[in-house]
């Protein structure tokens, strides 16, 4: 804790007095009931994150303008006095572990949730929607403009009287009040459009009367992009400017970035560094020295948190996906822990991709419980259980650690000598290093563990398990590139000399793979792993790279965030685009592919066949007939059992437990009939 103290130094804002920097921002999680008030795993969540340290806990932003100004499959709501008693409930628990709080209140205007409106047309600045492929909404007008003013200001108040510390008003992001201070969206020639000073005047009205309604004692906060990152939106300097109108009544400047179409600078993605938008808070705080703000961004390690606070680039640390992925970030540090952070590793994929485009309920790639956290170390085995692991990927350590974490003996075997399986392999593109960290902390999990032993180098025979014994099994070995019986392609692999590579080509050694400088690369498959390579090559400066797809979009399976940010890539550095195309034979050279029955050779200097993954589970019928002979419990887990993303492998490996549960209920059952028997044999004699 020493080597941070600046972590840990409080923070008083009027009447309000934080006990550390760090802030949990408003993120969207869908788990709200669907009449807006909270379920019980809702508050769990936001419990575990109180109970971690975290100084502020801002409650995900909520709806004061019922349904106009909705957003999101399942929102909380506060636009009446319904809904006090449970923000009441939620301010006491978190206030029992010594946080503060603070809640989002916003309107969604041209982002509102469609399926709530029952036919009506969103509503904005202009008739331009929120982002591309969205429904046109119809500008707002001046009466009607006032009256969500007036919402808001109930809403701040209502937020008052529910106990929060605090309230933060959302002029970001795309959504209202974000619309009327961005030139891509305000078209207005009224009083409300055109100039800066016109574009700021809702924001104004709204911070005067969220003031009027709370009174000169009660903190504000105001989360706003600071730059849009869009051509034609409005910089980090225009956005200074404009924040010389309305922020005078402001306590907390929350400088966040970006809007619908630049989403991958506001949810970071994986590659953008720690805390990487602090320079944009330290020009804020530079023009507004009187006025605390936050910062965000990618901060997941305490040394760049630390950094950030000493320079005085920012007062708080705004850790959304990292409080998410590692709700004990504060007293793991606190506590001298930093080896058993789980770090986020900004993939997007269960926090993002789950709740924005597939409107599901959010979850975490490395955290595969966000409500009940550390819960089940609580509840030990009572009877003696040994597990065996074959796989040292992600599954097989989550698993592993699981497993041993309630008290089975577990051994796990990798036949590499080093683990983390596939996770660990595409790690070594330099973009996507931050996947090794959820393996570090996997292998520092298991260390922490007397009873799991780990052996490298050695795949798992069945000599090896006759020799365990084990009760349950778990086959984790992963997946393998998918190679299909294409003309040429088998032989050019096998070719001393080739140019053709597959993807573990380039992973097993990427020093080979240093040469970008004239370089002329094709990459077939337009999945992950095609575009990672594609990633790669161009922005290290390859003379050109060409992606070849069968399906009609490149990118089809990705969350949203990659896919925009491989987008953005594909547009900036000129990469040729074959969709709908099909390879059809592999030269020494080049390759022969089809499209609407023409032949087209694309000619390069290294080519890639990148054409997704298969499961690969060697042994599995021989540990089939294993457990079945012996009264053991096989798992086939992860991508062993189908080619998927870590996420999933993460959560069945968490779920071992409700096999442990099952086996441990069936033997306390049959202690207790053989107990049972046992007593009434005596009581007969």
């Amino acid at each position: 804790m020493n080597n941070y103290q600046a972590i840990f130094e409080p923070l008083s804002v009027k009447r309000m007095t934080l006990k550390n920097r760090v802030v949990m921002p408003p993120m969207g999680t869908n788990f709200a009931n669907m009449d807006g008030t909270f379920s019980m795993q809702h508050v769990s969540y936001y419990e575990q994150r109180a109970k971690g340290g975290t100084g502020l806990i801002t409650l995900e932003n909520v709806c004061i303008d019922y349904p106009m100004g909705t957003n999101g499959a399942r929102q909380l709501r506060m636009d009446n006095d319904q809904y006090i008693s449970g923000l009441w409930n939620f301010n006491e628990k978190m206030h029992a572990y010594g946080a503060c709080t603070s809640v989002q209140i916003n309107h969604a205007g041209a982002s509102a949730y469609g399926l709530r409106l029952d036919g009506e047309q969103p509503v904005s600045a202009s008739n331009i929607p929120s982002k591309k492929g969205n429904p046109i909404p119809r500008p707002l007008t001046e009466e009607e403009i006032y009256g969500i003013v007036d919402r808001y200001a109930d809403g701040a108040l209502r937020a008052q009287r529910a106990g929060f510390d605090c309230v933060e008003i959302h002029a970001g992001h795309s959504y209202l009040l974000s619309q009327f201070l961005s030139p891509l969206y305000n078209k207005r020639t009224d009083k409300f459009g055109g100039s800066p000073e016109n574009r700021a005047r809702l924001t104004k009205l709204v911070v005067e009367a969220v003031r009027k309604a709370v009174g000169p004692f009660f903190p504000i906060s105001l989360r706003f992009s600071a730059d849009e990152l869009l051509e034609g939106g409005n910089t980090l300097e225009d956005t200074i400017d404009i924040l010389s109108y309305f922020a005078e009544e402001v306590d907390i400047l929350n400088v966040s970035a970006a809007l619908n179409d630049s989403l991958q600078y506001q949810i970071d993605k994986m590659n953008l560094p720690d805390g990487w938008r602090a320079y944009m808070s330290k020009a804020v705080k530079e023009r507004f020295p009187d006025k605390i703000t936050v910062t965000s961004g990618n901060i997941r390690s305490p040394k760049r948190a630390t950094e950030i606070l000493e320079s005085g680039d920012a007062d708080l640390l705004a850790m959304g996906r990292g409080l998410i992925a590692e709700p004990n970030w504060v007293n793991k540090v606190a506590n001298g822990q930093e080896d058993l952070l789980r770090k986020c590793i900004s993939c997007n994929i269960g926090c993002a991709d789950h709740r924005i485009a597939k409107a599901r309920p959010m979850r975490c790639t490395v955290n595969p419980d966000l409500h009940y956290e550390d819960d089940y170390k609580m509840k030990p085995i009572l009877h003696p259980t040994k597990m065996v692991v074959i796989g040292g990927g992600t599954t097989g350590l989550e698993a592993a650690a699981t497993a041993a974490e309630v008290g089975v003996n577990v051994e796990l075997f990798e036949q590499k000598n080093y683990l983390g399986g596939l996770g660990h392999e595409i790690a070594r593109f330099p973009d996507k290093k931050r996947i090794d960290d959820f393996i570090t902390y996997q292998i520092n999990r298991c260390k922490e563990l007397d009873n799991l032993a780990i052996h490298l180098n050695q795949p798992a025979s069945l000599a090896d398990i006759e020799a365990i014994g084990p009760d349950i099994i778990v086959n984790a070995t992963g997946a393998k590139p998918l190679l299909p019986p294409i003309n040429g392609l088998k032989e050019q692999l096998a070719n001393p000399n080739r140019k053709i590579f597959s993807i573990f080509d380039i992973l097993d050694d990427m020093t080979k793979f240093q040469e970008f400088e004239g370089k002329e690369i094709v990459v077939i498959g337009g999945g992950a792993v095609g575009l990672d390579v594609v990633e790669y090559y161009a922005e290290r400066g390859a003379k050109k790279v060409s992606i070849v797809e069968m399906q009609g979009e490149i990118g089809k399976d990705l969350d949203l965030i990659t896919k925009l940010a491989m987008m953005e890539i594909v547009e900036k550095f000129g990469v040729e685009v074959h969709v709908e195309t099909k390879l059809t034979e592999v030269r020494e050279s080049s390759f022969l592919v089809e499209k609407d029955g023409e032949l087209m050779e694309l000619p390069f200097d290294l080519g890639f066949v990148c054409l997704g993954m298969r499961a690969e589970a060697p042994l599995i019928r021989e540990l089939d007939n294993y457990a079945r002979s012996n009264g053991a419990v096989l798992l086939n887990m992860g991508d062993s059992k189908v080619a998927r993303r870590i996420m999933e492998g993460t959560r069945e490996a968490r779920d071992i437990l409700k096999t442990i549960e099952v086996l441990e209920n069936t033997r306390t059952q049959k202690m207790l009939f053989e107990q049972t028997k046992s007593l009434q044999a005596t009581q007969t004699i």
